[in-house]
């Protein structure tokens, strides 16, 4: 009878512990995390339309005749008058469209996704990573890595030789950017996949193929 209610409490508290764990690992795969981002765009340049000149002295204005009679003291000469210049006109310029660097399409690995992938700079020098029409299987501990590999192995439990991590997986659905460092070399990297860190387990890729110039 002891052993029995020690089994049971054992059990119990067994399942206390692994019912929060089962949750986090489990539950993603019912939930949508949708995010709908705008691609960044670089702050517009001004320019100036015209430049300021110096101030153009004028001739001053003739002294009024004096009604009175002259006398020995010496008259002031009055100082030229500084006209002000045209105020300077800013106008903004176009700011040029971004440039696409990469770009591929999402295929499953080991589970589904589909979509775009695109590596934009823009007029500013800013590079970002953009997914448009995404939508990937949601799941635990999600992250986005750039890695050497393309295609991207179906293997599980296994680590990439080398990778770039660029933070967590935003949302499983829908438009959205993550920064490039500005000096991430990215000829070493040829794909983009979304990688479950829990279970080293890459649920789906894209190529990341150069643009066309």
């Amino acid at each position: 009878m002891k052993r029995a209610l020690i089994f049971w409490l054992g059990g119990g508290l067994a399942a206390l512990v692994a019912a929060p764990l089962a949750w986090y690992l489990l539950s993603p795969l019912w939930i949508t995390r949708a995010v709908n981002e705008a691609l960044p765009t670089a702050r517009p340049v001004v320019v100036a339309a015209a430049t300021s000149a110096p101030p153009t002295p004028t001739e001053p204005m003739p002294a009024a005749t004096p009604t009175t009679a002259p006398t020995d003291a010496p008259v002031a000469e009055p100082s030229p008058t500084l006209v002000p210049p045209s105020p300077t006109l800013i106008e903004p310029t176009a700011t040029p469209a971004p440039q696409t660097l990469a770009q591929g399409a999402f295929y499953n690995i080991v589970h589904e996704g589909e979509g775009q992938a695109g590596i934009y700079q823009l007029a500013d020098g800013l590079r970002v990573l953009r997914f448009e029409d995404f939508m990937v299987l949601n799941g635990p501990d999600l992250y986005v890595y750039l890695v050497p590999d393309d295609p991207v192995p179906n293997a599980i439990g296994f680590d990439f030789m080398a990778y770039h991590d660029l933070g967590q997986l935003k949302g499983n659905v829908g438009d959205q950017n993550y920064e490039l460092p500005a000096d991430l070399d990215l000829s070493r990297y040829h794909s983009v996949v979304i990688w479950c860190r829990a279970f080293k387990v890459p649920f789906a890729a894209a190529p990341l193929l150069a643009a066309e110039s």
